[in-house]
């Protein structure tokens, strides 16, 4: 399988558990377990995504407008899922910021699927595309048992020049 068909996947999975969410009632207590579900979905598929699709695309100078907006549209999509676990939490009207992460992630797969994945499909050959996709994952189930600080910091990197996130890695790699 190609990279493609993993990150459409992917992507379908977690539209269905945004629009079960939000077909929920205001105080239907199953919203906290959507709201989980879709955690665990979506950060490890963004960082996953970013250090072997983006990363790798970045790298063969692909036009870097198109990659760079990919990553300031995950940034949104997470700090709307992070202002949503917290409205839950604190049991504030969640709807609306909800229906603003659907509606993020919707554009954000838009796009990505039409204009970045022609891109990477001008960049690749079928043999480099299952390889990321293998790639890709592997590294999405390691990623979902580090905590929120780690995914945070790898999600910053992810989006630094290659060199400088490189050391930055090396440097974390070689702690206690």
């Amino acid at each position: 399988m190609e990279i493609y068909e993993a990150l459409k996947k992917d992507h379908e999975e977690v539209k269905e558990l945004m629009d079960e969410l939000i077909a929920l009632k205001n105080d239907d207590d199953y919203r906290f377990v959507l709201i989980e579900e879709i955690r665990n979905h979506l950060i490890p598929h963004a960082r996953a995504e970013e250090s072997v699709f983006y990363n790798t695309l970045r790298a063969v100078n692909a036009d870097k407008k198109i990659v760079f907006h990919g990553y300031q549209e995950h940034l949104e999509a997470e700090t709307l899922l992070r202002t949503l676990q917290v409205m839950d939490k604190m049991n504030l009207e969640w709807k609306g910021t909800a229906e603003k992460l659907r509606d993020a992630l919707q554009h954000h797969i838009n796009e990505e699927e039409t204009e970045i994945f022609a891109e990477a499909r001008a960049a690749f050959t079928k043999e480099e595309a299952e390889a990321m996709c293998e790639a890709f994952e592997q590294l999405k189930p390691k990623i979902e048992q580090e905590g929120f600080v780690k995914n945070t910091m790898d999600m910053v990197i992810n989006m630094m020049p290659p060199r400088l996130a490189d050391k930055i890695r090396s440097i974390g790699e070689s702690r206690p």
